[in-house]
């Protein structure tokens, strides 16, 4: 394949001047797997060296007469991630987009993987990306091996038995479409609510392979689970309605727990009114109403 497609790699990042380093090495270890790379950094109002560091990047790039790698730099005042990963989405000019955090980075391998999985499906028409594996620090598989090659995030993790995140690789046109959609000035929305929405149109390519290597970080999103949602009850609350208004056949007992428990949780969060009609299926109605007031005591217990 030669470098005629395009990846655009979308990173939001707040105070973490000093992992961005890891990245943009990670990045330029992969330029000469026949891909043409651009990465687009949103910083959301760092107070740290973070534009410094970015403008060193593009300095030794210059340096070294290295035309191998796009930088762009684009700074918000402290909206989010979601926010800054619309806003990169709108930017990009990429064939492909992948977001990757700024504490994940890329395998030694990543983008040969990527160029020969887009060139294997690039007869897939009814897709909106490929699905990959996440790595952590260690080497260990972040969740489980795919099961299927084609399928829905919403499947996947409803009805697969998938855990763990993966790194998507989505098709820019059909990425573009899409975007997080955040409630009552929220900053954060969990990814899979806009997955699931493309779900309804499209399926996804899975290969058991991986190309991202994740360390969390004490202050990210994951490991403040409990902070992100008593701050973003809202979004969450629409994400798990969204969900218990799905045909919910072939989704294992233990999903609907999770569904109807975090539906409860994030009711009582926002204070919504008790609404069986939100709610599809028989059995998940009928749970809904087995498991609404004790929910209701232990959500009390934990966010009070």
């Amino acid at each position: 394949m030669s470098k005629d497609v395009k990846i655009s790699i979308l990173t939001p990042t707040y105070n973490r001047a000093e992992l961005l380093k890891n990245l943009y090495n990670s990045i330029l270890k992969n330029i000469n797997f026949g891909l043409d790379i651009e990465w687009l950094i949103m910083d959301d109002g760092s107070t740290d060296d973070t534009k410094e560091i970015v403008q060193n990047f593009q300095n030794q790039l210059i340096k070294e007469d290295e035309n191998v790698l796009e930088i762009k730099y684009f700074y918000q005042k402290n909206q989010g991630k979601m926010v800054a990963i619309n806003k990169l989405v709108e930017e990009s000019r990429g064939d492909y987009i992948i977001d990757c955090d700024s504490d994940d980075y890329f395998t030694d391998n990543a983008f040969e993987i990527i160029r020969k999985a887009i060139e294997q499906n690039k007869e897939e028409k009814d897709i909106y990306g490929l699905c990959f594996l996440k790595f952590d620090q260690n080497g260990n598989n972040m969740g489980n091996n795919f099961k299927n090659k084609k399928t829905t995030m919403f499947d996947l993790y409803f009805k697969e038995g998938e855990t763990g995140e993966k790194a998507v690789l989505f098709k820019s046109d059909i990425r573009k479409k899409y975007k997080h959609e955040l409630e009552n000035g929220e900053r954060f929305v969990t990814e899979a609510r806009m997955y699931h929405k493309m779900d309804e149109k499209y399926k996804m390519i899975c290969i058991n392979k991986p190309i991202m290597i994740c360390e969390y970080q004490d202050k990210g999103y994951t490991k403040n689970i409990v902070k992100q949602f008593k701050e973003n009850p809202f979004g969450y609350y629409k994400y798990f309605e969204e969900i218990l208004q799905k045909d919910f056949k072939g989704v294992t007992f233990n999903k609907r727990l999770y569904a109807i428990k975090h539906y409860i949780l994030f009711g009582y969060l926002t204070k919504a009114r008790k609404n069986l009609s939100k709610i599809r299926n028989i059995e998940n109605k009928i749970l809904f109403l087995i498991l609404y007031l004790p929910g209701i005591v232990k959500t009390k217990r934990k966010f009070s």
